[in-house]
């Protein structure tokens, strides 16, 4: 036990971000026995002042992801991303192919379309794609975004959580990804999906194809994905009230076909390469744990390795004797 500021709002509207806490782990046990832990001092990232209730629908009501980013160039949307500090975001190393000319980011906005009020922007001027990105593969798609001065937060534009490195996401835990996408109206979407794990991921894509740095969701059927337009962008899931990325939209083959869920780089991966590159103001890490059983530790197809399993072994202490 110790003393803990409860994060909230200051007397002058504005969100108040930088919690110190010496209570940094506990176990929650209102809707399950979660452990949870705080890496890192600020406890306020991933609460939507005005999204307290999510009913899976399409459009993304005003404020309800004030992580969610639009990088664009020369006005036009290429990619999302997710705010993760007052200076900084999170984003794919896919959507810098090259080094842009006339890059912003753009907070707070609802749609990408007429007025919105809400909305502000920042030029770039660090890009950090990860050292070991391949573009082949996709492995280690994250890039790191440094905006030119930091935004205040409000209801509008706030962090959201990272997954801290010991996170667990099990198959079937529900994840929530945003963005704009291909939509007609240019407004902001969310889409439901679940977790599909990395097992029955490999085998939907060809052994091999997806790694331990990725993270794969969708539905069996089809009809719900990340599309184009969403690359970047943050896929979350919620727990202890608190909204954590899991994912970045990486890629998927077509969008929302059956058996082919979309993969996302696995953010809990890369923890260490993220506060390397962040050295103050860091972002913060919050445990995700999944309870009950993880059905893909089942899947089997041709090609994927069994499940390596522990063998208990079992020593003997014999009795010792003294020559005499």
């Amino acid at each position: 036990m110790g003393q803990h500021r409860t994060p909230g709002v200051s007397a002058n509207g504005l969100v108040l971000t930088h919690v110190w806490a010496v209570i940094l782990c506990g176990v929650w046990a209102r809707s399950g026995p979660y452990q949870f832990c705080y890496v890192g001092w600020r406890v306020f990232c991933g609460q939507p002042k005005l999204n307290t209730r999510i009913v899976g629908g399409q459009v993304a009501p005003v404020g309800s992801w004030p992580w969610q980013v639009s990088l664009q160039t020369s006005g036009s949307h290429f990619c999302g991303g997710s705010l993760i500090n007052s200076q900084w975001v999170l984003t794919a190393a896919h959507c810098f192919p090259t080094t842009p000319t006339g890059l912003t980011v753009n907070l707070g906005r609802q749609s990408l379309r007429g007025s919105n009020p809400n909305a502000v922007s920042r030029t770039v001027t660090q890009i950090i794609k990860h050292p070991n990105y391949n573009s082949g593969t996709n492995d280690n798609d994250i890039c790191l975004l440094r905006l030119s001065s930091p935004v205040t937060f409000n209801n509008y534009i706030s962090p959201v959580c990272l997954a801290a490195s010991d996170s667990i996401f099990y198959s079937g835990v529900n994840s929530w990804v945003t963005g704009w996408g291909d939509i007609g109206s240019g407004g902001g979407s969310l889409v439901q999906v679940p977790v599909v794990g990395n097992r029955q991921c490999n085998c939907n894509y060809g052994v091999g194809r997806i790694t331990d740095n990725m993270i794969c969701a969708g539905l069996s059927a089809g009809g719900k994905d990340s599309c184009q337009g969403d690359s970047g962008g943050p896929m979350v899931s919620k727990q202890i009230g608190r909204w954590i990325q899991a994912g970045i939209v990486s890629f998927r083959e077509g969008c929302a076909r059956p058996n082919l869920p979309g993969v996302y780089t696995r953010v809990s991966k890369y923890q260490t390469w993220i506060t390397s590159q962040i050295t103050s103001n860091r972002p913060g890490f919050m445990t995700f744990t999944s309870t009950g059983t993880n059905s893909d530790l089942s899947v089997t197809c041709t090609g994927l390795l069994p499940v390596p399993t522990t063998t208990n072994i079992t020593t003997t202490t014999l009795p010792t004797t003294t020559n005499r």
